[in-house]
């Protein structure tokens, strides 16, 4: 061994490198497994993603091509060839299935414009509101969450309970307490089903807006606020120019998140009314009548299909309008 080769020294049982020798670069992990980790790890989660949602997705897009109606479901695979047709029979807005379907999604656009903005707005007023210190404040937020908390059809069935004609809560503090009202509503069937429909959708839903804005005030300082207050500047100013200002990135998520919710919510109305009225005909519970009650589910595929790609392109012009707009404020 000549004096040149790098000798082990053995120190109290660990072998060092002898004086003046290069250490030894740690040993790498492959390139093949630095890379593959992450996707190894997201493979059960893309696995059950595409189980969920992807394949019925694509089915659903194949059946809407397919003549499929009550006497080909054993065997589904084996219905005509349809093409188009579905599609043309559905955005024929002159027949009757194209009109009832118009109707339903002017229905839902109205009905998800008033929700949203009645569910941001008490969300928002209340999560500043429970800003202020003062006694019974953790109560009252978690009474506030109740709503959210709360199984949706354990919700909804008590509200369905609450909305009867003759013996209903709604009615009895209506008319029998307070008389506010000449004669018992109907409150499940007619015009006034789409404002039932609307109480029991922003009951349920404004707690998850006043959830993630509470969450967002939690990054405003307050120094901000006491320099508004020593400046001047009254509640709602600081509201106006401070809090809403802050909270828009915060606010552009929770609206889209609302919307997609809203417009697709089949579960409330289907609990609510079993069969909508007409003043209350979603354009999902509408779509799911179309195909059960009519056997024809070509053309429920074909209006999935068309409410799937209405619903990618409002999602894509707000995500750029909204993504513009924070470019702009922040140059």
């Amino acid at each position: 061994m000549t004096s040149s080769t790098v000798e082990d020294v053995v120190e109290g049982g660990v072998r060092k490198a002898a004086p003046g020798a290069e250490a030894r670069p740690p040993r790498r992990p492959g390139r093949l497994r630095r890379i593959g980790l992450p996707y190894l790890l997201l493979l059960p989660a893309l696995a059950l993603e595409l189980l969920v949602h992807l394949v019925p997705m694509v089915i659903g897009i194949f059946m809407s091509f397919k003549e499929l109606t009550q006497f080909f479901i054993r065997d589904w695979g084996a219905a005509p060839w349809a093409g188009l047709d579905n599609y043309k029979l559905t955005v024929d807005f002159s027949a009757p299935v194209g009109e009832a379907l118009l109707d339903s999604f002017f229905v839902t656009c109205a009905f998800t414009v008033l929700s949203v903005g009645l569910c941001w707005l008490l969300g928002t007023a209340a999560a500043i509101f429970m800003q202020e210190t003062f006694r019974g404040r953790g109560l009252l937020r978690a009474v506030f969450l109740i709503p959210y908390a709360l199984p949706v059809y354990a919700a909804v069935i008590t509200w369905a309970f609450m909305f009867q004609h003759d013996n209903g809560l709604i009615n009895h503090v209506l008319h029998d307490q307070l008389g506010i009202t000449d004669k018992r509503t109907f409150w499940l069937i007619g015009d006034n089903s789409f404002w039932a429909l609307l109480t029991v959708s922003v009951w349920k839903g404004w707690p998850f807006a006043f959830l993630i804005v509470m969450a967002g005030l939690q990054n405003i300082p307050k120094e901000m606020y006491e320099a508004a207050a020593m400046d001047g500047a009254g509640i709602w100013q600081q509201v106006r120019r401070i809090t809403l200002p802050s909270l828009r990135p915060v606010n552009q998520v929770l609206v889209l998140v609302l919307f997609l919710w809203t417009f697709n919510d089949f579960n409330t109305p289907f609990v609510l009314f079993g069969k909508a009225p007409e003043a209350a005909d979603l354009i999902s519970v509408h779509i799911y009548q179309s195909s059960f009650n009519t056997w024809n589910f070509g053309a429920g595929s074909a209006m999935s299909v068309l409410l799937l790609l209405f619903l990618l392109v409002v999602t894509g012009v707000y995500l750029a309008l909204t993504s513009r707009g924070r470019k702009v404020s922040d140059v």
